[in-house]
Protein backbone atom coordinates (compact mmCIF):
# COMPACT_ATOMS: atom_id res chain seq x y z
CA UNK A 1 0.00 0.00 0.00
CA UNK A 2 1.35 3.29 -0.82
CA UNK A 3 2.29 5.98 1.67
CA UNK A 4 1.78 8.50 -0.78
CA UNK A 5 -1.41 11.22 0.23
CA UNK A 6 -1.84 14.73 -0.48
CA UNK A 7 -3.98 14.70 3.09
CA UNK A 8 -2.58 17.81 5.18
CA UNK A 9 -4.46 17.04 8.07
CA UNK A 10 -3.14 13.64 8.60
CA UNK A 11 0.42 14.91 8.35
CA UNK A 12 -0.38 17.17 10.74
CA UNK A 13 -1.82 14.81 12.67
CA UNK A 14 1.37 12.45 12.26
CA UNK A 15 3.67 15.52 12.71
CA UNK A 16 2.18 16.42 16.08
CA UNK A 17 2.30 12.65 17.13
CA UNK A 18 6.15 12.95 17.09
CA UNK A 19 6.31 10.37 13.54
CA UNK A 20 8.20 11.60 10.47
CA UNK A 21 6.87 12.72 7.36
CA UNK A 22 8.57 13.59 3.98
CA UNK A 23 7.45 16.99 2.47
CA UNK A 24 7.39 18.76 -0.29
CA UNK A 25 9.91 21.78 -0.94
CA UNK A 26 10.60 23.75 -4.45
CA UNK A 27 13.97 22.23 -4.24
CA UNK A 28 13.76 18.80 -3.00
CA UNK A 29 11.72 16.60 -0.89
CA UNK A 30 12.83 16.69 3.07
CA UNK A 31 12.54 14.15 5.79
CA UNK A 32 10.60 16.24 8.48
CA UNK A 33 9.98 16.05 11.93
CA UNK A 34 8.88 18.38 14.93
CA UNK A 35 12.42 20.11 16.24
CA UNK A 36 11.61 19.67 19.74
CA UNK A 37 11.16 16.32 19.77
CA UNK A 38 13.89 14.20 20.60
CA UNK A 39 11.99 11.46 19.34
CA UNK A 40 11.65 12.89 15.86
CA UNK A 41 15.02 14.44 15.05
CA UNK A 42 16.75 11.15 16.49
CA UNK A 43 14.44 9.51 13.64
CA UNK A 44 15.53 11.66 10.67
CA UNK A 45 18.87 10.72 11.58
CA UNK A 46 18.21 7.50 12.01
CA UNK A 47 16.02 7.10 9.24
CA UNK A 48 18.58 8.32 7.11
CA UNK A 49 21.74 6.84 8.13
CA UNK A 50 22.92 10.46 8.69
CA UNK A 51 25.62 11.30 10.85
CA UNK A 52 24.80 13.45 13.90
CA UNK A 53 27.55 16.03 13.05
CA UNK A 54 25.75 16.99 9.98
CA UNK A 55 23.49 19.59 10.86
CA UNK A 56 19.86 20.41 10.05
CA UNK A 57 17.30 23.09 8.30
CA UNK A 58 15.10 24.09 10.51
CA UNK A 59 12.39 25.35 8.43
CA UNK A 60 9.29 27.88 9.24
CA UNK A 61 6.54 29.65 7.39
CA UNK A 62 7.12 33.72 8.18
CA UNK A 63 9.66 35.55 8.64
CA UNK A 64 8.11 36.61 12.20
CA UNK A 65 9.02 33.61 13.39
CA UNK A 66 12.56 34.12 12.81
CA UNK A 67 13.13 35.96 16.34
CA UNK A 68 11.92 32.60 17.76
CA UNK A 69 14.54 30.72 16.55
CA UNK A 70 17.66 33.09 16.37
CA UNK A 71 19.40 35.51 18.46
CA UNK A 72 20.87 37.95 16.12
CA UNK A 73 20.33 38.78 12.29
CA UNK A 74 22.60 40.78 10.76
CA UNK A 75 22.05 43.22 8.22
CA UNK A 76 23.03 41.17 5.44
CA UNK A 77 20.89 38.33 6.49
CA UNK A 78 18.12 40.85 6.50
CA UNK A 79 18.15 41.56 3.42
CA UNK A 80 18.95 38.31 1.84
CA UNK A 81 15.27 36.83 3.80
CA UNK A 82 13.51 40.15 2.56
CA UNK A 83 14.77 39.74 -1.20
CA UNK A 84 14.63 35.72 -1.25
CA UNK A 85 12.16 34.01 1.50
CA UNK A 86 10.32 32.28 0.70
CA UNK A 87 12.42 30.34 -1.41
CA UNK A 88 15.70 28.69 -1.61
CA UNK A 89 17.99 30.14 0.23
CA UNK A 90 19.05 28.89 3.55
CA UNK A 91 20.74 31.28 6.20
CA UNK A 92 22.84 30.09 9.07
CA UNK A 93 22.43 32.65 12.06
CA UNK A 94 23.46 32.63 15.96
CA UNK A 95 20.94 29.93 17.45
CA UNK A 96 18.43 30.90 20.67
CA UNK A 97 19.12 28.28 23.65
CA UNK A 98 15.66 26.40 23.11
CA UNK A 99 16.82 25.24 19.59
CA UNK A 100 18.51 21.45 20.63
CA UNK A 101 21.96 20.97 19.87
CA UNK A 102 20.66 17.60 18.13
CA UNK A 103 19.60 19.67 15.28
CA UNK A 104 22.85 21.88 15.19
CA UNK A 105 25.32 19.23 15.62
CA UNK A 106 26.32 21.26 19.17
CA UNK A 107 27.05 24.55 17.33
CA UNK A 108 25.98 27.60 17.94
CA UNK A 109 24.55 28.16 14.92
CA UNK A 110 21.21 27.45 13.02
CA UNK A 111 20.25 26.81 9.49
CA UNK A 112 16.62 27.97 8.62
CA UNK A 113 14.60 28.97 5.82
CA UNK A 114 11.16 29.30 4.63
CA UNK A 115 10.45 27.04 1.70
CA UNK A 116 8.49 28.23 -1.29
CA UNK A 117 5.83 25.27 -1.63
CA UNK A 118 2.14 25.98 -1.26
CA UNK A 119 1.92 22.91 0.44
CA UNK A 120 4.53 22.66 2.58
CA UNK A 121 3.58 26.61 3.87
CA UNK A 122 0.11 25.52 4.53
CA UNK A 123 1.04 22.67 6.91
CA UNK A 124 4.11 24.83 8.59
CA UNK A 125 0.99 27.22 8.97
CA UNK A 126 -0.60 24.70 10.91
CA UNK A 127 1.77 23.50 13.21
CA UNK A 128 2.66 25.31 16.13
CA UNK A 129 6.54 23.97 16.06
CA UNK A 130 9.05 24.78 12.99
CA UNK A 131 10.21 21.53 11.33
CA UNK A 132 13.80 19.72 10.90
CA UNK A 133 13.30 18.29 6.93
CA UNK A 134 16.96 16.65 5.81
CA UNK A 135 16.62 15.47 1.96
CA UNK A 136 14.71 12.90 2.25
CA UNK A 137 17.11 10.43 1.11
CA UNK A 138 19.79 7.73 2.67
CA UNK A 139 22.22 9.92 3.55
CA UNK A 140 24.83 10.70 0.12
CA UNK A 141 22.32 8.73 -2.21
CA UNK A 142 20.80 11.21 -4.67
CA UNK A 143 18.36 13.25 -3.41
CA UNK A 144 14.20 13.14 -4.04
CA UNK A 145 12.47 15.24 -6.37
CA UNK A 146 8.87 13.41 -6.69
CA UNK A 147 7.18 11.43 -3.76
CA UNK A 148 7.58 8.34 -5.63
CA UNK A 149 11.70 8.84 -4.89
CA UNK A 150 10.93 9.13 -1.17
CA UNK A 151 8.31 6.21 -1.02
CA UNK A 152 10.60 3.91 -3.30
CA UNK A 153 13.50 4.92 -0.36
CA UNK A 154 11.52 4.89 2.89
CA UNK A 155 7.97 3.25 2.18
CA UNK A 156 8.64 0.61 4.92
CA UNK A 157 10.27 2.80 7.53
CA UNK A 158 8.23 6.19 7.73
CA UNK A 159 4.24 6.31 7.07
CA UNK A 160 3.25 9.05 4.72
CA UNK A 161 4.83 11.52 1.82
CA UNK A 162 2.75 14.39 1.59
CA UNK A 163 2.77 14.66 -1.96
CA UNK A 164 3.31 18.19 -3.81
CA UNK A 165 4.30 17.23 -7.01
CA UNK A 166 7.81 17.42 -9.00
CA UNK A 167 10.15 19.72 -7.35
CA UNK A 168 10.48 22.89 -9.26
CA UNK A 169 14.26 23.99 -8.77
CA UNK A 170 15.13 20.34 -8.26
CA UNK A 171 18.41 21.04 -6.20
CA UNK A 172 18.85 21.91 -2.98
CA UNK A 173 18.84 25.56 -1.41
CA UNK A 174 22.08 27.51 -1.55
CA UNK A 175 22.85 27.71 2.42
CA UNK A 176 24.43 31.21 3.50
CA UNK A 177 26.76 31.69 6.99
CA UNK A 178 28.52 34.58 8.50
CA UNK A 179 31.70 35.49 9.61
CA UNK A 180 31.71 38.94 11.21
CA UNK A 181 28.45 39.66 10.14
CA UNK A 182 29.74 39.21 6.28
CA UNK A 183 28.15 36.42 4.11
CA UNK A 184 29.62 33.51 2.99
CA UNK A 185 28.37 30.92 0.76
CA UNK A 186 28.24 27.53 2.12
CA UNK A 187 26.77 25.49 -0.15
CA UNK A 188 26.03 26.65 -3.75
CA UNK A 189 22.31 25.76 -4.94
CA UNK A 190 19.23 27.00 -6.29
CA UNK A 191 19.69 30.56 -6.31
CA UNK A 192 22.48 31.48 -8.30
CA UNK A 193 25.49 33.81 -6.56
CA UNK A 194 25.19 36.25 -9.04
CA UNK A 195 21.71 37.31 -7.90
CA UNK A 196 22.87 37.05 -4.14
CA UNK A 197 25.87 39.48 -4.84
CA UNK A 198 23.12 41.64 -6.71
CA UNK A 199 21.74 41.93 -2.67
CA UNK A 200 25.00 42.14 -0.64
CA UNK A 201 27.73 42.02 -2.95
CA UNK A 202 30.56 40.05 -3.59
CA UNK A 203 30.69 36.80 -1.72
CA UNK A 204 32.95 34.48 -1.06
CA UNK A 205 32.05 30.60 -1.42
CA UNK A 206 33.88 28.00 1.66
CA UNK A 207 31.59 24.98 0.65
CA UNK A 208 33.85 21.84 1.59
CA UNK A 209 34.27 20.64 4.99
CA UNK A 210 34.32 16.97 5.92
CA UNK A 211 35.07 17.89 9.62
CA UNK A 212 32.31 19.35 12.02
CA UNK A 213 30.70 21.09 8.95
CA UNK A 214 29.16 24.45 9.19
CA UNK A 215 26.23 23.09 7.37
CA UNK A 216 23.78 20.92 5.35
CA UNK A 217 25.61 19.28 2.16
CA UNK A 218 29.41 20.36 2.88
CA UNK A 219 30.68 16.83 2.63
CA UNK A 220 32.81 15.78 -0.33
CA UNK A 221 30.70 13.17 -1.31
CA UNK A 222 26.87 13.44 -1.27
CA UNK A 223 23.88 13.16 -3.63
CA UNK A 224 25.25 10.22 -5.22
CA UNK A 225 23.94 7.15 -7.04
CA UNK A 226 24.85 3.50 -7.04
CA UNK A 227 26.47 4.03 -10.53
CA UNK A 228 29.84 4.92 -10.49
CA UNK A 229 29.70 8.51 -11.99
CA UNK A 230 32.44 10.60 -13.74
CA UNK A 231 32.08 14.03 -14.64
CA UNK A 232 33.88 15.44 -17.52
CA UNK A 233 34.40 18.07 -20.12
CA UNK A 234 36.16 15.88 -22.51
CA UNK A 235 32.89 13.81 -23.58
CA UNK A 236 34.50 11.47 -26.39
CA UNK A 237 37.54 10.94 -24.83
CA UNK A 238 36.16 9.56 -21.60
CA UNK A 239 32.82 7.57 -23.28
CA UNK A 240 36.18 5.76 -25.26
CA UNK A 241 37.62 4.83 -22.07
CA UNK A 242 34.57 2.73 -20.75
CA UNK A 243 34.56 0.68 -24.41
CA UNK A 244 32.72 -2.74 -23.63
CA UNK A 245 31.12 -1.21 -20.25
CA UNK A 246 27.55 -0.20 -20.56
CA UNK A 247 27.04 3.34 -20.51
CA UNK A 248 25.18 6.18 -19.52
CA UNK A 249 25.67 9.88 -20.64
CA UNK A 250 24.34 13.19 -19.52
CA UNK A 251 24.89 15.80 -21.18
CA UNK A 252 24.11 19.38 -21.24
CA UNK A 253 22.30 20.69 -24.02
CA UNK A 254 22.83 18.43 -27.58
CA UNK A 255 23.15 14.31 -28.08
CA UNK A 256 26.10 12.19 -29.21
CA UNK A 257 25.86 10.19 -31.62
CA UNK A 258 27.88 7.25 -30.63
CA UNK A 259 27.33 3.82 -30.76
CA UNK A 260 29.28 2.89 -27.37
CA UNK A 261 26.27 4.96 -25.49
CA UNK A 262 23.91 2.62 -23.77
CA UNK A 263 21.81 5.64 -22.64
CA UNK A 264 21.92 9.08 -23.05
CA UNK A 265 19.55 12.51 -21.45
CA UNK A 266 20.07 16.04 -21.74
CA UNK A 267 19.63 18.07 -19.05
CA UNK A 268 18.16 21.15 -20.79
CA UNK A 269 18.09 21.08 -25.07
CA UNK A 270 17.33 24.64 -24.72
CA UNK A 271 20.39 25.15 -22.76
CA UNK A 272 18.36 26.46 -19.73
CA UNK A 273 20.46 26.49 -16.64
CA UNK A 274 17.43 26.75 -14.61
CA UNK A 275 15.29 23.46 -16.47
CA UNK A 276 18.97 21.98 -16.14
CA UNK A 277 19.21 21.83 -12.41
CA UNK A 278 15.69 21.37 -12.58
CA UNK A 279 16.54 18.36 -14.36
CA UNK A 280 19.55 17.21 -12.82
CA UNK A 281 18.38 14.46 -9.80
CA UNK A 282 15.33 13.35 -11.68
CA UNK A 283 17.68 11.96 -14.95
CA UNK A 284 20.58 10.50 -12.29
CA UNK A 285 17.76 8.54 -10.66
CA UNK A 286 16.65 6.91 -14.07
CA UNK A 287 20.40 6.49 -15.00
CA UNK A 288 20.75 5.18 -11.67
CA UNK A 289 18.15 2.17 -12.54
CA UNK A 290 19.58 1.19 -15.67
CA UNK A 291 22.00 -1.12 -14.82
CA UNK A 292 25.14 0.60 -16.30
CA UNK A 293 28.73 0.16 -15.67
CA UNK A 294 29.27 3.58 -15.45
CA UNK A 295 27.16 7.61 -15.78
CA UNK A 296 29.35 9.99 -17.57
CA UNK A 297 28.16 13.58 -17.22
CA UNK A 298 29.19 16.44 -19.15
CA UNK A 299 30.21 19.70 -17.18
CA UNK A 300 27.87 22.84 -17.00
CA UNK A 301 29.30 26.11 -18.39
CA UNK A 302 30.46 27.30 -14.90
CA UNK A 303 28.24 30.29 -14.11
CA UNK A 304 24.98 30.77 -12.48
CA UNK A 305 23.36 27.32 -11.60
CA UNK A 306 25.65 25.45 -14.07
CA UNK A 307 28.05 26.07 -11.02
CA UNK A 308 25.44 24.64 -8.58
CA UNK A 309 25.11 21.64 -11.25
CA UNK A 310 28.87 21.04 -11.13
CA UNK A 311 29.16 21.50 -7.45
CA UNK A 312 26.29 18.29 -7.11
CA UNK A 313 27.74 16.25 -10.07
CA UNK A 314 31.09 16.42 -8.67
CA UNK A 315 30.02 15.58 -5.18
CA UNK A 316 28.44 12.58 -6.92
CA UNK A 317 31.79 11.10 -8.48
CA UNK A 318 33.72 11.13 -5.94
CA UNK A 319 34.34 7.35 -4.46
Amino acid sequence: MSIISTDISKAVALLTNEELVAIPTETVYGLAGNIYSEKAIKAIFETKKRPFFNPLIVHIPSINLLSDIVDYIPEKAQQLADAFWPGPITLVLKKKAIIPDMITAGKDTVAVRIPNHPTTLALLKQLPFPLAAPSANPFSSISPTCAQHVEDYFKDSIKMVLDGGVCESGIESTIIGFINDEPVIYRLGSTPIEAIEAVVGKIEIKNKKEVAPDAPGMLERHYAPKTKTVLTTQLLETINKYNGKRVGVITFQSEINDSAIDAQMALSKTGDLVEAASNLYQILHQLDKMQLDVIIAEKLPNYGLGKSVNDRLSRATKA
